[in-house]
């Protein structure tokens, strides 16, 4: 079995101010992602998602623990060449058009052929119409296309993203979906955070949970729903407070 992500014991503490003590974000986080899969990554706001994610993508450093990617150290240039990232907030200069953003990106990642790659991905993610406009100028949902875009531009065979359906209309939630179907169709990887359940059940393969920092479960959305409760049907959220009430039980 080939692993694409594989994070061991992974903490991370941070202070909010600087006369506090340390308030612990991740605790003991382990996680293995299977290459080809599509892994969910979910949990209530601040559970932890994004610091996992910027962990994995070298933005932040753990305070104890390893991260590998493809089995390479995930602080090196061969895993992070990898990997094609959206951020939950992701900065535009909002001087350049959509065109001219995505095809920096292109040269920056050596994408042969970069203009023609940019044209399709416009047209991929619905807006190529608006390719010669000045990105201060797109919609959030405009601005979540492109960055999409910007992740899949050098065909990576790992793709990081962040709340990727956020500010989406129903046409373009279902519209990226398919790409990222089609991204695994093509065996790619794919680790998304979202706290949506219906996103999760149309997308993945396996989901992990994380609630206060810790990764409660791991395993198909169905089972996870089910395990411990006495009905076949009961919402994210509902399971979350549950899962909190026994916590601090």
């Amino acid at each position: 079995m080939d692993v694409a992500i594989e994070l061991k014991n992974i903490s991370r503490s941070f202070k909010s101010h600087f006369w506090q003590s340390k308030k612990e974000i991740l605790k003991d986080v382990s996680l293995e992602i299977t290459k080809g899969e599509i892994f969910g990554f979910l949990g209530p706001n601040g559970a932890g998602k994004t610091t996992t994610i910027k962990i994995i993508t070298g933005l932040l450093r753990p305070d104890s623990g390893s991260i590998r990617i493809f089995g390479h150290p995930a602080n090196t240039l061969e895993a992070k060449k990898r990997i094609g990232f959206l951020p939950e907030s992701p900065y535009f200069y909002g001087h350049l058009t959509g065109y001219e953003f995505l095809n920096i990106h292109g040269r920056l990642g050596n994408v042969k052929d970069h203009k023609h790659v940019t044209n399709d991905l416009l047209h991929k993610v619905g807006i190529d119409y608006a390719a010669d406009l000045p990105l201060r100028k797109y919609s959030r949902g405009m601005l979540q296309r492109i960055g999409i875009a910007q992740a899949l531009i050098s065909e990576p065979d790992l793709f990081i993203l962040d709340e990727p359906l956020s500010g989406l209309d129903p046409i373009g939630r279902k519209e990226i979906k398919e790409l990222i179907i089609e991204q695994k169709n093509k065996g790619k990887t794919v680790f998304f955070s979202s706290h949506i359940l219906p996103d999760a059940e149309a997308l993945c393969d396996r989901i992990g949970i994380i609630i206060n920092g810790k990764v409660v479960h791991i395993g198909k959305l169905k089972d996870i729903l089910k395990k411990g409760t006495k009905t076949d049907e009961i919402t994210l959220e509902e399971w979350f407070v549950r899962q909190i009430k026994e916590e601090h039980a």
